[in-house]
């Protein structure tokens, strides 16, 4: 199975601009997010796609894979499409790389990897929630799932709501999981995931994923015990030197 790594890096960001090329001491945050997803065993490549011009260069100069994509994609699932019809040769699936995580783990990645077949529409990895503040963080989506870890909803509130239980006593009632923003897509319905209309249950949420399940496409979940921390602010960039400095 040929599986193509691709991180969308766009250079504008409403909380942080040109976060891509901040300096994580002395290398870049994109330059960190490729050199960890390099490390995974089941990629068959792995490739930048940005909608600018400095972050193109600067992964060039390090070495990296990188494609130019338009600037007006309104999702990393668009330009990940792009990325791929620029590909010479062909792919059976695509996950999508987080170019905000600097210290992603490359299990997290293979783990994903390892649960794709011919039968996989869209997966995603979930974990389970530990701590009552992510619990009702509307920052933090959550996932519901059925028996076989299909997905049934993903929501900013806290789902299932437990009835008869006070809010205190919900993490130790019931399981909750998070989800966590890598996906694996079949390559053959990419395309097709772009050309969906945004859905009601999208707009109300503000995410992309609720628009596949609208239209009745499947999304597999696959547990991860691995932790991934995301940079939206500077003061995320600030956590993950300490997580550096510590480690």
């Amino acid at each position: 199975m040929k599986i193509l790594g691709i991180i969308p890096s766009r250079f504008g960001s409403t909380r942080f601009p040109g976060k891509a090329l901040v300096d994580i001491q002395g290398t870049s945050m994109i330059q960190r997010v490729y050199r960890q997803t390099q490390k995974s065993s089941l990629l068959s490549k792995v490739v930048v796609a940005t909608d600018h011009q400095k972050i193109f260069d600067h992964v060039k100069n390090f070495g990296g894979n990188v494609t130019l994509t338009s600037p007006d994609h309104p999702s990393g699932t668009d330009r990940c499409l792009e990325a791929l019809y620029q590909e010479k040769e062909s792919y059976d699936f695509v996950i999508n790389i987080q170019g905000d995580e600097p210290l992603i783990d490359p299990q997290q990645i293979d783990t994903l990897a390892g649960h794709l077949d011919k039968s996989t529409e869209v997966a995603t990895l979930a974990k389970k929630i530990q701590q009552q503040d992510e619990l009702f963080n509307p920052n933090v989506v959550k996932v519901v799932f059925d028996q076989n870890h299909r997905a049934l909803y993903f929501s900013r509130s806290t789902i299932p709501f437990i009835q008869g239980h006070p809010h205190k006593t919900w993490l130790e009632s019931h399981p909750y999981y998070k989800h966590l923003g890598i996906y694996a897509y079949r390559s053959d319905l990419l395309q097709k995931y772009t050309e969906l209309e945004i859905s009601q249950l999208e707009k109300s949420e503000s995410l992309e994923q609720l628009r596949w399940l609208d239209n009745g496409y499947s999304i597999q979940i696959v547990e991860t015990h691995l932790e991934t921390i995301g940079v939206d602010t500077p003061e995320d960039l600030e956590k993950i030197k300490v997580l550096l400095a510590e480690g």
